[in-house]
């Protein structure tokens, strides 16, 4: 494996190391933490089992796994590296045996060969463990004899060495371990510790130096193992224990214990901060201060307490003199006590003077706090920046604080760190709730499962949006499980969850450079906020974009002496504002912020003022972007004067307009911007949208359709802007559901509004939406209206679409009163403000801050495009990684529209290493090359604030990669080095966008619906390469993205595609079974699989048809199992469709139809059954009995019973078909996901469709004996036979009911078509033999014939047909939903009926319709049913018996409409229902309306519940109303409901 990386271990990348660790035998679990941890070749070799075990919580097994086989991995590289160094370093290699430890420490960091003797072995160990103790970090000591200091030791750092006396005042310091003592019991505990710290004491007293006694700090004597000084901390259980320690110093001391006691301070317990443990450690340290006052002329001698275990009892020494010596406290000997003696006097002198001139220090400098805040929070700019997030680390504030927080009101806070469990009642959240939303959030909420993605975790936390308030230490006022607890509590409990929820925001959700990360220390620090700063420093690696903000020098202490050990004393004061009151931070950073603090925003309301827009119900209505009257204006002076320049050329240069763009212009700070015509267009129907028309509906849609980088968008912004003071105007905000975005759209309507009745309009703005988005968004808003009881005809909501569309003009004809055009053609009027504007700015600015306003006032001409490229192109360095990267972004944005890619992703392909975060945008442009500069756009995401990068415009990068290329290389050569990029394709920040985009770049098929040029079978970039190089690179490049995308299942299902497409069938049904063994239950994959046999045997059927030889069945028997494996398989998809509960796919029914029609006609075209008539008959004799001819018995073997089913399968499924349409209306454009969720062929017109496979159908089973009714009509009806004559009625259309009704819409010859078809039924219906299908076709053709011919004689009565009727089952359950409406519709009441009939009809009636609606929400599924609009057939007319249904055809034609969905609002709105032809035809059906149901009276004043169609005609209050009646296959609908005035 290692050779296959092909690199030494040291160089390999993080997933060169998953992939060593995979063939190893690594769990995956493990392997993904490793990558997590971003663990690379470098690191791998620092590695060791401790850390495995410890950070990445791995088991022993596996943790000694990977470091044997990492230590065995380097022995190999280590003897070659031997090998070559054998002849050269004779020299090196004598001096390293004359001086082994200059070789030890060379090589220590390296692993030991497995050949290394023992002896030897343990030399290397040795020198390791002497380069680890060397590299611990040092520590300071506790601030000497300071009360109420909160300090803290962090363990295994280092103090300074113990130490002799100095200058008297400066502590000497002496260690002692204690480790041992620690665990003893309480008295010999006591001993121990009274007899070091005593023998201290005296020390210092008697050298009159101050000193301190450290318990819980290494000694080298007492720990080889550890470092002299090293901080390791004892257990201390009761302090008590320590305290009355020092009650042995009245044993110990015959005279003078007073001056002891007095110059002996308390036991000090330190804490000890310990990242792996749980358990509480202390450094317990005794200060001793012998002031003058006090030790003057006194000379101390003492007998230290010791425990004889043979007495088992303390004993106390004889009586000595100690002094410190160096570092050591000795006896004074007997030789020199009398100088010792001699010398009190000049030592009393020294302290005195010592402690006299301590209070005589320089006075203390004081730092310039208010322009160090300053610039740590703008990272040295005159502002703070927008773009970056803050993240806020905090604990408990104090009451006085809290009333200074202004500052962090007006900041973009990402989320909060709060360990103040009480916060939310009295805190720092309690008063940013009543400025700001913010969602309440604990660490667990924080843990992300392995199946969500990053997108969807955010989503669901709806980051970026509101803040996230996390409490660290539980919630007081919560009910919940989330408990406060004590620290240590804490750490044992909740520490994993802090590293999780740190490393996510850190690695995952915000990139380095996108924010800086605060601490705000307003209390005592506690170890959780110092395991948190830990935690944020590593997965920032390091320091940049960390601020801490502490008023309390005592505070900062305990922080300080933990964050040095990780940064070093320097950088923590650097990125430290110490002392700085809380008012002070206020007004100073308010002053450095772009925005004016407690500025307020204003909304127009109904009686032409304004209200106030509070910013915590504002940020409630999340979805939408709300644009105030007074939009902008809390922006400073000083922040307009220094970027007014660089918001302007960030506009002209390609930039989306920004609301600032348009107030600049306003307040003359800057240049106008252009007005199109197009945003006079707009403006005209906005002005005819708003005004009250009882006509219209309350939820009104414009749409501006536009080309792409044509100034669409800017302007449906501008007419947002010009209307901000006259209507509620939002941009609704992508990725948030309808539901949401109507309920925040309602909200908008109503704040501050007394009535909802007399509320402004709301204009919306939906960018880049789908057709099926805005009809869902008004639908939820109609409804929304509606149960508010808003008077129909108000305008409440416009709904202003932008959308890019190749083809504008088209769609601008299509509905001129709905839609506007922008192009990037200019009008007369346009091109001279276009080239006015052009001399303005050419000016002011250098070209290339212009670049697409250029390139816009040349209206893109191809032309003008092509030499700008090429003259930009101009010296490039092919070979250079910039224009790798300009050839990536290009294609991606080439063939994947409103494509990036992220400038974290640029960074790794450029394999930059930026030195300094805040000059990081600065390093990343100054690596870019002249070319990239001009041509790459940078965006940053208005949520997320992630940078990225795309070219300026579209057509611009179409032609930068036509020239880039040129002919060396070709656009499938380019798409496999993208796909084979690693290290963009490994990267992990923004990985799902960039694989999102990879992704589409090769299965996303173009949609017209959704602003392309075609619908397309595959990717532009795949049908491309097919259509201007050839389909061998297309596949080989799906091949690749296939194994890339870890054998995706829809890849394969493209592969399947494009090798039928191309007639490769033995590749395809390999792809296609691929594809299904991991997508089992897929109907569409299951669709794709029988399209595969459905081609191969059209491509077989079509090789025999091409060939001259006889056709029999062995040289078809290949082309009719191929056959047969087509249907299994649409069966198959049909099925998994059925279960499908949240997708319609039909496709497997028509193409079951589909290819059985071609299959009878490769069964009939046999030279068996070719002999006329007769052949044919013989044919109909084998498909629909037993009978197998002698000729097929052998051949067909296998296929004989499949075969003989053939004629049930198509019908069923011609049935089926027919059912579906008789449903629902066909000309509703329900938009599929481009990628797989769409069937292979799109039926464009199902009942044309429909009509021609029945008349196949009927042909192919009824040619042998047609020919002759046919010429002659019904005098031969009598020679056939009732199964011959139900085939004659299938060829001429009458066999389902979708074929008969759509008669009504033939134009010509379809009288006699109906008169035939009934003809073929018996001439007495009322006795003969019907089945159940017979009686509904047999009716339907009788009602379709009276209405295209009321008097046509083959038309029996009303009452024939009721009759019939009553012969269906009467258990509901078992009729079909045809019988079931045809119920509805025939037994409908009369107003002559009498009683007895109306109360037996409405029985009838009742029954059907409530088996109807069980049908009916077995088809809908869960889709909206907006989606499947009900199909009304028939409306209850004015007239008698069969007169009285009059179907839709008949008026539909009063309405005039340029399009399908204008002419659909005409009906829907009430207008088209005014006409005087339809209410001639029509009958008003009166009933009354309670709580929102629409009732009529049946009999015995009983309630008959009747489904409005139309929700928003009901009227809100309870009502008599008028109506009229319609037929579905749902039951009556009530249509053009009226209120009796």
């Amino acid at each position: 494996m290692a050779e296959e990386l092909g690199q030494i271990p040291k160089n390999w990348t993080e997933t060169q190391v998953s992939n060593w660790l995979r063939s190893i035998g690594v769990n995956e679990k493990y392997i993904k933490k490793l990558f997590e941890e971003e663990v690379d070749g470098e690191i791998l070799l620092t590695l060791d089992e401790d850390f495995l075990k410890t950070k990445i919580c791995m088991k022993l097994g596996p943790a000694h796994l990977i470091i044997k086989k990492r230590d065995e991995l380097l022995n190999p590289q280590q003897k070659s590296q031997e090998k070559k160094k054998h002849n050269s370093a004779n020299k090196t290699e004598l001096e390293q045996k004359n001086n082994p430890k200059s070789a030890q420490c060379k090589d220590a960091g390296e692993a030991p060969s497995a050949q290394v003797h023992v002896g030897d072995l343990e030399e290397i160990q040795t020198a390791q463990k002497l380069c680890i103790l060397t590299q611990k970090e040092d520590c300071k000591p506790r601030p000497f004899d300071q009360e109420g200091i909160d300090y803290m030791y962090v363990k295994h750092r280092v103090l300074q060495p113990e130490s002799g006396a100095f200058n008297l005042i400066s502590p000497c310091h002496e260690f002692k371990s204690l480790a041992v003592a620690a665990r003893l019991d309480r008295l010999r505990l006591q001993a121990k510790f009274s007899h070091e710290v005593l023998k201290f004491a005296t020390g210092c007293m008697n050298i009159r130096s101050n000193g301190t006694i450290h318990f819980g700090v290494m000694d080298s004597r007492e720990d080889a193992g550890h470092m002299h000084g090293e901080v390791i901390g004892i257990p201390v259980k009761d302090r008590d224990i320590y305290v009355d320690a020092l009650d042995y110093i009245e044993k110990s001391y015959s005279s003078d214990s007073e001056h002891v006691r007095q110059c002996v301070r308390p036991p000090r317990f330190v804490e000890v901060m310990d990242r792996e443990s749980t358990e509480k450690m202390y450094v317990v340290e005794v200060d001793i201060v012998p002031s003058i006052s006090i030790v003057k002329s006194n000379l101390y001698k003492v007998r230290l307490p010791k425990f004889n275990e043979q007495a088992n009892k303390v004993q106390f020494d004889k009586e000595s003199i100690l002094r410190r010596v160096g570092s050591k406290t000795e006896p004074v000997l007997d030789r020199d006590l009398s100088e010792f003696i001699q010398r009190v006097k000049d030592r009393d002198a020294q302290r005195e003077e010592a402690e006299t001139n301590q209070f005589h220090l320089a006075p203390l400098f004081c730092q310039d706090l208010g322009r160090k805040l300053t610039m740590l929070m703008t990272s040295g700019k005159k502002f703070i920046e927008n773009e970056k997030w803050l993240i806020f680390i905090t604990n408990k504030f104090k009451p006085d604080d809290l009333s200074h927080i202004d500052w962090l009101l007006n900041m973009k806070i990402f989320c909060v760190f709060d360990f103040d469990p009480d916060s939310k009642v009295s805190g720092l959240c309690d008063r940013y709730l009543k400025h700001h939303a913010a969602n309440m959030h604990s660490l667990q909420s924080y843990r992300m499962s392995s199946n969500t993605s990053i997108k969807e975790f955010t989503s669901n936390l709806h980051l970026f949006e509101q803040t996230s308030w996390i409490f660290c230490n539980g919630r007081s006022d919560f009910k919940g499980n989330d408990m406060p607890c004590e620290e240590m509590t804490w750490i044992k409990t909740k520490i994993t969850l802090l590293r999780e929820s740190v490393s996510l925001i850190c690695k995952h959700i915000l990139p380095k450079g996108a924010f800086q990360v605060i601490f705000l220390l307003t209390s005592p620090v506690e170890k959780p906020l110092l395991h948190t700063f830990y935690e944020f420093f590593t997965d920032m690696e390091g320091h940049e974009d960390i601020l801490c903000i502490c008023e309390s020098e005592n505070n900062f202490l305990r922080w300080q002496s933990f964050a040095e050990g990780s940064c070093g004393t320097e950088t923590v004061d650097n990125f430290s504002v110490v002392g700085m009151k809380m008012s002070h931070v206020n007004a100073t950073v308010q002053n450095v912020q772009p925005v004016k603090g407690c500025h307020r925003k204003h909304l127009p309301v109904f009686v032409k003022g304004i209200c106030v827009l509070e910013t915590n119900k504002e940020e409630e209505m999340a979805s939408l972007e709300i644009l105030t009257v007074n939009h902008c204006d809390e922006t400073t002076e000083q922040f307009i004067s220094e970027k007014k320049a660089d918001i302007e050329h960030q506009f002209f240069r390609g930039g989306r307009v920004t609301w600032l763009n348009f107030w600049l212009a306003e307040h003359k700070h800057v240049g106008e911007v252009i007005e199109r015509d197009a945003y006079e267009d707009v403006s005209k129907l906005l002005k005819n949208a708003v005004k009250c028309n009882p006509e219209q509906s309350p939820v009104k849609i414009l749409n501006i359709y536009h080309h792409p980088g044509s100034g669409g968008s800017t302007v449906a912004r501008q007419v947002l802007w010009k209307n901000r003071k006259d209507l509620r105007c939002a941009v609704v905000k992508p990725s948030y559901s309808v539901a949401v975005v109507a309920q925040h759209a309602v909200d908008l309507r109503e704040y501050e509004e007394n009535d909802s009745q007399r509320c402004l309009p709301v204009l919306l703005l939906i960018e880049d939406s789908d057709k099926e988005y805005l009809d869902d968004l008004r639908n939820e808003l109609e409804v929304a209206i509606n149960s508010k009881q808003i008077q129909y005809g108000t305008p409440c909501f416009i709904l202003l679409s932008c959308s890019r569309s190749y083809d504008p003009e088209r769609r601008c004809i299509d509905s001129p009163l709905q839609n506007v055009s922008v192009t990037h053609k200019l009008s007369a009027k346009e091109k001279r403000m276009f080239a006015g504007k052009r001399e303005v700015l050419e000016e002011q600015y250098e070209h290339q801050f212009i670049l697409t306003f250029v390139l816009m006032s040349e209206e893109f001409t191809e032309d003008y495009v092509q030499k700008f490229v090429k003259h930009l192109l101009q010296d490039i360095d092919h070979r250079s990684a910039v224009t790798r990267l300009i050839h990536y972004v290009a294609l991606l944005n080439r063939f994947v529209q409103n494509s990036f890619i992220s400038q974290s992703h640029c960074e790794a392909l450029l394999a930059l290493k930026m030195s300094m975060e805040r000059f990081h945008q600065y390093e990343f442009e100054k690596s870019l090359s002249d070319q990239a500069k001009l041509v790459f756009f940078h965006l940053r995401d208005e949520k997320t604030h992630i940078k990225s990068i795309r070219i300026i415009h579209p057509l611009v990068a179409k032609e930068i990669l036509q020239q880039l290329l040129g002919s060396q290389q070709t656009h499938s050569d380019l798409a496999m080095k993208l796909l084979c990029e690693n290290v963009l394709f490994e990267h992990r920040f923004g990985k799902e966008e960039y694989l999102s985009f990879l992704r589409s770049l090769f299965i996303r098929r173009s949609r017209i619906s959704k602003g392309d040029k075609c619908d397309s079978f595959f990717s532009p970039l795949i049908e491309h390469v097919c259509e201007n190089e050839n389909q061998d690179k297309a596949i080989e490049l799906l091949k690749e993205a296939f194994k890339r995308f870890r054998d995706d299942p829809f890849f394969a299902q493209q592969l399947a595609r494009l090798h039928y497409t191309y007639e490769m069938f033995e590749e395809a049904e390999h792809w296609a079974e691929t594809a299904a063994r991991q997508l089992p239950n897929n109907s569409y994959i299951l669709d794709t699989k029988g399209q595969v046999y459905k081609k191969w045997f059209q491509a077989k059927c079509k090789v025999i048809d091409n060939e001259s030889k006889t056709i029999t069945a062995k040289n078809t028997a290949d082309a009719v199992e191929t056959a047969l494996k087509a249907l299994r398989c649409f069966q198959d998809c049909e099925r998994a469709a059925k279960a499908d509960t949240e997708n319609i796919n039909n496709s497997g029914y028509f193409a079951e139809a589909e290819v059985g029609c071609d299959q009878l006609k490769l069964i009939f075209s046999l030279q068996l059954f070719a002999n006329g008539a007769k052949g044919r008959e013989e044919c109909l004799k084998y498909l629909l009995t037993d009978y197998i001819p002698e000729e097929l018995e052998d051949d067909w073997e296998p296929f004989h019973g499949h075969l003989k089913n053939l004629y049930k399968t198509v019908e069923d499924a011609l049935e089926w078909i027919s059912g579906d349409l008789s449903y629902f209306q066909t000309d509703i454009d329900v938009d599929e996901d481009e990628i797989h969720l769409s069937p292979e062929g799109k039926i464009n017109n199902p009942l044309r469709w429909l009509a021609n496979k029945s008349f196949k159908f009927g042909k192919y089973f009824s040619d042998a004996y047609s020919t002759a009714f046919l010429k002659t009509g019904q005098s031969t009806t009598t020679n056939l036979t009732p199964q011959q004559k139900r085939m004659i009625i299938y060829r001429l259309g009458g066999g389902n009911v979708t074929s008969i009704l759509s008669k009504l819409r033939e134009e010509r010859g379809a009288v006699d078509t109906l008169n035939q078809i009934l003809s073929l039924y018996p001439s007495n219906p009322e006795n003969s033999k019907f089945d159940q299908r017979d009686i509904v076709n047999y009716t339907l053709a009788s009602i379709t014939l009276n209405c295209l011919s009321p008097l046509a004689p083959k038309v029996p009565s009303l009452k024939v047909l009721q009759h019939l009727c009553h012969r269906f089952p009467a258990d509901k359950k078992k009729c079909l939903p045809s019988a079931l409406f045809l119920l509805t519709l025939l037994f409908w009441p009369e107003d002559n009926d009498t009683d007895r009939e109306r109360e037996s009809k409405y029985e009838i009636v009742q029954s059907a319709v409530q088996h109807m609606e069980k049908g009916y929400w077995t088809k809908i599924k869960d889709i909206p049913p907006r989606k499947r609009r009900l199909y009304t057939h028939f409306f209850l007319g004015s007239g008698n018996g069969l007169d009285k249904f009059i179907h839709k055809r008949k008026f539909e034609g009063v309405v005039k409409s340029t399009s399908l969905s204008e002419k659909r609002m005409k009906w829907m709105s009430g207008q088209a229902w005014k006409k005087p032809e339809i209410a001639k035809m029509l009958k008003r059906v009166s009933g009354w309306t309670d709580d929102g149901v629409v009732y009529l009276e049946g009999p015995q004043k009983q309630k008959f519940r009747i489904m409005p169609l139309h929700l928003p005609s009901l009227p809100h209050s309870n009502e008599d109303i008028t109506f009229y009646l319609g037929f579905t296959f749902r039951g009556p609908v009530a249509c053009n409901i009226m209120a009796n005035k």
